[in-house]
């Protein structure tokens, strides 16, 4: 009888979940999602606000998608017929989970590396650069600030690349490059959800 007490409490404390494709080809899907610490998957009501102000901007794009976790932006934008995409994970069972859903969903566009997203970008890009950019850290880390930074300096953006950033609504100090433009902000709880477009001229 212990024992099988103590199973159900294992079973009871798993808190694994999944996220849900709100539209496009994938649209309904649930996909697994590892219960990894600091992972903060955006909600489906945030995903419908940032498509909407993309919609004309997902099909044929180049996609990064820094910090993945659950990799709901990416797939969203899969789903809406982005070119590819590539997910940044450091966490092991995270950027697993990653690969077994792109496998789920037979896609060939779309790969994952296990990585510090800001290793990643520390480095200067000699490939295509980026048509659309998702900048989901966790908070109070300066990861944003950081990633932001980056993009620009190494070259992992198309001359009128989007950038989409979420940060805490209760920091003051972020800081965008002179030459991004924000062209959509939106305040959802303790969420700031912003849209960038790079700008050249």
């Amino acid at each position: 009888m212990r024992n099988k007490t103590t199973k159900n409490k294992a079973i009871s404390k798993s808190t694994d979940g999944f996220i849900r494709v709100i539209s496009g080809q994938f649209r309904g899907r649930k996909l697994p999602v590892k219960d990894v610490q600091g992972l903060r998957p955006t909600t489906d009501r945030i995903k419908e606000t940032v498509f909407n102000w993309l919609m004309q901007d997902t099909r044929d794009a180049n996609v990064l998608d820094c910090f993945a976790g659950s990799g709901g932006l990416g797939f969203e934008a899969l789903s809406r017929f982005a070119s590819n995409a590539t997910f940044l994970e450091l966490d092991p069972s995270a950027a697993k989970q990653l690969e077994q859903n792109i496998s789920t969903l037979k896609l060939i566009n779309a790969q994952v590396k296990h990585i510090n997203s800001l290793s990643f970008l520390e480095q200067k890009n000699i490939n295509t650069p980026f048509d659309l950019v998702f900048v989901d850290p966790p908070f109070r880390k300066n990861l944003a600030q950081t990633s932001c930074n980056l993009l620009e300096i190494n070259n992992w953006l198309n001359e009128d690349a989007l950038i989409y950033v979420e940060v805490e609504s209760d920091l003051n100090t972020f800081n965008i490059p002179t030459n991004w433009l924000l062209i959509k902000e939106k305040k959802s709880g303790q969420v700031f959800s912003r849209l960038y477009r790079r700008q050249t001229n």
